[in-house]
């Protein structure tokens, strides 16, 4: 007899005969219970890439900055344009009117710069290769530096700006 309590008889004597119901929440509790762990791995693995955005953020920041302190003066010639893609690995090159190439506060001979170019390539082939050239450098050697990247491989280029005023 399935419509009956536990503690009726069998033979259906003297109980009223009460309605037996019951509510099983193992399987809804089971489901409430995997969807947290879920929840809880998504939100790692968000928080992770998050934590590893922000650190390639920094990166490019401290680059730009290491070039600020360098004391190498270099006028940008103003535009508008898009930004670049902070989430892509970045060599920013700052090409003064006058004297060598630097990288990273790095003052890197014109010999060494194709080494640079593939060392950059192996690392990630989708480097961005940055030009902060001075306004008054000749057009000849920022052409010059990017035929030498797009040689290496590298086909990401941009060049730097200031903002427009």
């Amino acid at each position: 007899m399935a419509g009956r309590l536990p503690d009726d008889e069998e033979d259906g004597g003297h109980g009223g005969g009460g309605i037996f119901s019951e509510i099983n929440i193992t399987p809804l509790t089971d489901v409430f219970l995997v969807m947290v762990i879920i929840f809880m791995v998504s939100a790692l693995a968000v928080q992770a890439e998050a934590q590893e955005e922000k650190k390639r953020t920094e990166e490019v920041i401290e680059e730009v900055e290491a070039s600020k302190r360098s004391g190498l003066k270099v006028t940008l010639p103003s535009g508008a344009a898009q930004e670049i893609d902070v989430k892509k690995e970045s060599l920013i090159l700052l090409i003064p009117v006058e004297g060598d190439i630097m990288v990273s506060g790095r003052v890197i001979k014109d010999d060494e710069l194709d080494n640079l170019f593939l060392a950059a390539f192996t690392k990630d082939k989708a480097t961005q290769v940055v030009l902060q050239a001075d306004k008054g450098v000749p057009h000849g050697r920022v052409v010059n530096v990017m035929e030498r990247a797009k040689a290496a491989g590298l086909t990401r280029l941009a060049i730097g700006t200031s903002p427009a005023p």
